[in-house]
């Protein structure tokens, strides 16, 4: 077995990277044909998800299958290569089979223990015995890695560890308020209709929204969701085409977006667009919301000065310290007031000490984040003041959102990268540790069975030969003994048979045993070297199992 994996994910390359290195579908099948035609890879196969992609390969030698297989990462993502490699892992082997292994368990996922990762697994699977690059290896190593992922989560807890990727997303959304209370009223659009969207969709009528529209380049698989959804999740559900886009945002309370789109689908000029049409869009008075809490150290500093003749004697408790009227040439002002003898003339008009220094500087903080946004403590991105009218969740890579939203008042943005912040922090259950043990032994289990069968081939073929030898000494010893009744003929030919098949028993059966531990691969050779056998037989048997039709099938 030489298995060789290059790839990036979450955990090495930053969400910029990952973004322009991401991979169309048609980019991968043509990943994996340029792969095969290279000379260090005999199959592969290529895990491309929205936070990771991972060429896996069967290469004859190690370093030039990592060389041959990061430039062809690099070339197809379109990254350059100079650029790429400090962001790529390799993993080889053994340590190759507990990679893949990990992340079928969700141990290498950006929310740790979610299952959908087993589905795009199999959907590789799929792909590379579609293409005829899944060869044995790859088959039998992706096949295990479904089982493994499945026993992972049937005997652990690990989905308590965390929740799938649109779960999390919509709870950051939520921020902090029970999901479904959240969702109860919702008016969601949901862009695109592949498998994240539907994921997507279908999370949401199993929360209760109040309606889904289903926004897809394809009419027509929009509409088979939405009909779906409207049946079995009883929703009102319906499909627009993305020319409607743009009204159909100005209805919504929540859009969720995951298309293969190369560029953005939602502008922040556009959304800024829908927010200004929207019903409950702000009114003219909304810079009211500037203005001083009534009672507050501003409105206390902004009535003293008034009473001190520095601002126009207006109504003062709750005036925004822009709107004072200052007067420039004082002509207009009141008579300054000397101070009192209960506010002397060295002390502060209001009283203002070291505990009011802190919360002027508070309020100078506040005065300065009024126009800019915040990263809230669950990751997304938000405003610091008001109501969100608008949120937005951005599962794809590349993103399908511009960032920029965020800085939109009443605007809430939770995207790939502010979801690997907020995982980094989740807790992960007792269950994981479990799951690790589980994926250690899987691990060894399929390495020994890989090298126990890696002489099959060569036990088959001695075999064979073996059956061959048996046969031309019956057919000899028949020609000279011509007298002999079908009852005798039968009884040697057994008899024969059973010499030959004790005699293979016990070293086929312990060079298995022997081949199955580490440094066995050497007793194929052995064998083949010691009975001299042929070995285009023993590739024959290869080749032969290989091309099975029923082999490795998802």
């Amino acid at each position: 077995m030489s298995l060789l994996v290059v790839g990036l994910s979450h955990r090495s390359a930053p969400v910029s990277v990952l973004e322009r290195a991401s991979l169309s579908s048609d980019t991968q099948i043509k990943l994996l044909q340029d792969a095969l035609a290279a000379e260090p890879a005999a199959e592969a196969a290529v895990l491309a998800t929205c936070n990771r992609i991972e060429l896996y390969a069967d290469v004859e030698k190690f370093h030039a299958g990592v060389a041959e297989l990061s430039t062809l990462l690099a070339q197809h993502s379109g990254v350059g290569l100079e650029e790429l490699t400090p962001y790529l892992y390799v993993h080889y082997e053994d340590r190759a089979v507990h990679h893949l292994f990990s992340v079928a368990c969700g141990l290498d996922s950006m929310v740790v223990g979610e299952g959908q990762i087993l589905g795009q697994i199999k959907d590789a699977l799929a792909l590379g015995q579609e293409l005829h690059t899944a060869g044995r290896l790859i088959n039998d190593l992706f096949q295990q890695a479904l089982r493994v992922g499945k026993r992972a989560h049937s005997e652990t807890g690990i989905d308590r560890a965390g929740q799938s990727l649109v779960t999390f997303g919509l709870e950051q959304l939520a921020d902090g308020a029970d999901i479904e209370n959240w969702a109860a009223d919702k008016r969601v659009l949901v862009i695109g209709a592949g498998s994240m969207s539907s994921l997507a969709a279908t999370t949401l009528a199993r929360l209760g929204v109040s309606e889904l529209v289903i926004a897809n380049r394809t009419l027509e698989r929009a509409e088979r969701l939405a009909a779906v959804l409207g049946e079995a999740g009883g929703v009102s559900a319906r499909a627009v085409r993305m020319a409607d886009l743009a009204d159909e945002l100005t209805r919504a309370d929540v859009a969720v977006s995951c298309t293969g789109a190369t560029g953005l689908v939602l502008t922040a000029e556009s959304v800024a667009a829908a927010l200004a049409v929207a019903p409950s869009a702000p009114d003219a008075g909304a810079q009211d919301d500037l203005r001083a809490p009534d009672g507050s150290l501003v409105a206390r500093l902004a009535a003293a000065a008034a009473r001190d003749g520095r601002v126009a004697d207006t109504s003062l408790a709750g005036t925004a310290v822009g709107d004072t009227g200052v007067s420039n040439t004082g002509t207009d002002a009141a008579p300054h007031t000397p101070a009192g003898p209960e506010s002397p003339a060295d002390s502060c008009p209001v009283g203002l000490d070291q505990s009011h220094a802190d919360e002027l500087a508070q309020h100078g903080a506040w005065v300065d984040n009024a126009g800019r946004s915040i990263r809230t403590g669950s990751g997304a991105r938000a405003r610091v003041n008001g109501d969100v009218r608008l949120a937005l969740l951005d599962l794809a890579m590349p993103r399908d959102i511009d960032g920029a939203v965020h800085r939109l008042a009443g605007v809430r943005l939770v995207d790939i990268e502010s979801l690997a912040e907020a995982s980094a922090d989740a807790p992960m259950a007792a269950d994981v540790d479990k799951v690790r043990g589980i994926v250690s032994d899987e691990v060894a289990a399929f390495g020994a069975a890989q090298r126990a069968a890696h002489i099959t081939p060569t036990v088959v073929a001695l075999r064979t030969m073996a059956a061959d030898v048996v046969a031309g000494e019956i057919a000899r010893l028949e020609g000279r003994l011509t007298g002999l009744d079908e009852k005798q003929r039968a009884e040697i030919n057994q008899t024969v048979r059973r010499v030959v098949d004790k005699l293979l028993h016990a070293p086929t059966v312990r060079v298995k045993q022997l081949a199955s531990e580490p440094g066995g691969a050497g007793y194929a050779d052995a064998l083949r070297t010691l009975f001299d056998l042929d070995p285009e037989t023993v590739a024959s048997v290869s080749r032969a199992d290989m091309n099975d039709p029923n082999r490795g099938r998802v």
